[in-house]
């Protein structure tokens, strides 16, 4: 009997859950930012996958409060579905503030809704790594990255001064009040996160299917995630539409442009 020969897919995949059994053995006290995207349910497929059908850390959503209701509604089924242990957190004192699209800038209210409360979190459940479900390919800034990316105690990432990775050699001992972001899908691609939800059949929201001759191709919060032109209605017409665009995965989220290195100075912020 010929043996299957393995696959870019395979190698991906064996790669991401070496570095997720690695994480789990170095730290003792993880979680998995999920957002419900398409790259993150990935990672939570990943994570049952390397734990022999189990997530055995928690997943936490950062809540900004401006969600789209299919978000939420698959964050419903999806805890229930993979019977994780989910942490939501919303920064209620900012709301309380004012702080909000409609009266502030994207990367204001990114800063304050997003990285604040991660801040927050950390700080409550002493977490020392979070596993995160970033890509080189998403942004150049991200292109940065490490699989194992210190940040310190101010949560600040130094993308100018980042540990060597030589022969699966990895940052695992993070100084007080420091933690370390896990990266397991930072080799994939977008074609190669599609590529792995086709043939793993794995569940992702709806709202990246096109409807009405439009579709999400990332998601964020509503008032700032743009809908492209797209009649690919189905994973084989989103991977044929993806080969032959040149427009950027992240060009729908208005954060990522609102000024000159906007994505790096979140990131360097503590922004995922």
């Amino acid at each position: 009997m010929t043996k299957p020969e393995r696959t870019h897919l395979d190698d991906l995949e064996n790669q991401s859950i070496f570095i997720l059994r690695e994480a789990y053995h170095a730290f003792g006290n993880i979680a998995m930012p999920w957002s419900m995207g398409k790259d993150s349910n990935v990672l939570i497929w990943l994570a049952l996958k390397s734990f022999f059908g189990r997530v055995p850390f928690p997943v936490l959503h950062i809540d900004t409060t401006y969600e789209f209701p299919e978000m939420l509604e698959f964050r419903t089924w999806a805890t229930e579905h993979y019977k994780l242990n989910l942490i939501v957190i919303i920064n209620e004192e900012a709301r309380i503030r004012g702080i909000g699209y409609e009266t502030h800038d994207p990367v204001t209210v990114t800063h304050e809704l997003k990285t604040v409360p991660l801040q927050k979190a950390l700080a409550e459940y002493k977490w020392d790594a979070l596993i995160t479900g970033i890509r080189r390919d998403e942004d150049p800034t991200r292109a940065k990255e490490r699989y194992f990316s210190p940040r310190n105690a101010q949560f600040e990432w130094k993308y100018k001064d980042q540990p060597p990775e030589f022969w699966g050699q990895f940052a695992t001992a993070p100084g007080k009040s420091e933690h370390v972001r896990v990266q397991p899908l930072l080799d994939w691609t977008e074609i190669d996160i599609w590529r792995y939800v086709q043939r793993e059949n794995i569940p992702i929201p709806k709202m990246y299917f096109a409807r009405n001759g439009k579709r999400f191709r990332s998601l964020g919060c509503s008032p700032i995630t743009y809908a492209i032109a797209s009649d690919a209605d189905n994973i084989d017409k989103i991977i044929a539409e993806l080969e032959e665009t040149r427009t950027t995965e992240r060009a729908g989220r208005a954060q990522d442009h609102h000024e000159r290195n906007a994505m790096q100075k979140l990131r360097a912020k503590g922004f995922l």
